[in-house]
C-alpha cells in the first residue's frame, strides 16, 4: 500500500533535484528544467493530498490549473531564451552582461 508519506518523500526528492539543477547548472534550458521539476513536485503534493482527502477533490483541481500555468510559463520562458540566444549567441546566464541597447 502506497501511503501519503511515500508521495511526500518522492515530492521532496524531486524538489531537491530541481533545486540542485537550478543552483549548479550554467545553461538557461537546464535551469528551466529544474524549475519544471520543482513545479512537478508541488503538483505531486497537490494530487497526493487530494487523493487522501476523501471529502473534496480540490487538490486535483488545483493541480490541473498548476499544470496549465506551468505549460504557459515554459512557453514564455523558452521564447525569451530563444530571443536571448539570437541576440547574444549564448544561453549561459552568466555571460549575458546587458539586456538593453
Amino acid at each position: 500500500m502506497i501511503t501519503l508519506t511515500h508521495y511526500l518523500v518522492l515530492s521532496g526528492a524531486l524538489f531537491c533535484i530541481g533545486l540542485y539543477v537550478i543552483l549548479a547548472k550554467q545553461n538557461a534550458v537546464q535551469i528551466l528544467i529544474g524549475v519544471e521539476l520543482m513545479l512537478n513536485a508541488a503538483i505531486l503534493n497537490l494530487v497526493a493530498f487530494g487523493r487522501f482527502d476523501k471529502l473534496n477533490s480540490s487538490g486535483q483541481t488545483f493541480a490541473l490549473f498548476a499544470i496549465v500555468l506551468a505549460a504557459a510559463a515554459t512557453a514564455v520562458a523558452l521564447a525569451i531564451v530563444l530571443n536571448v540566444y539570437r541576440r547574444y549567441k549564448t544561453i549561459d546566464p552568466g555571460r549575458i552582461n546587458e539586456l538593453k541597447d
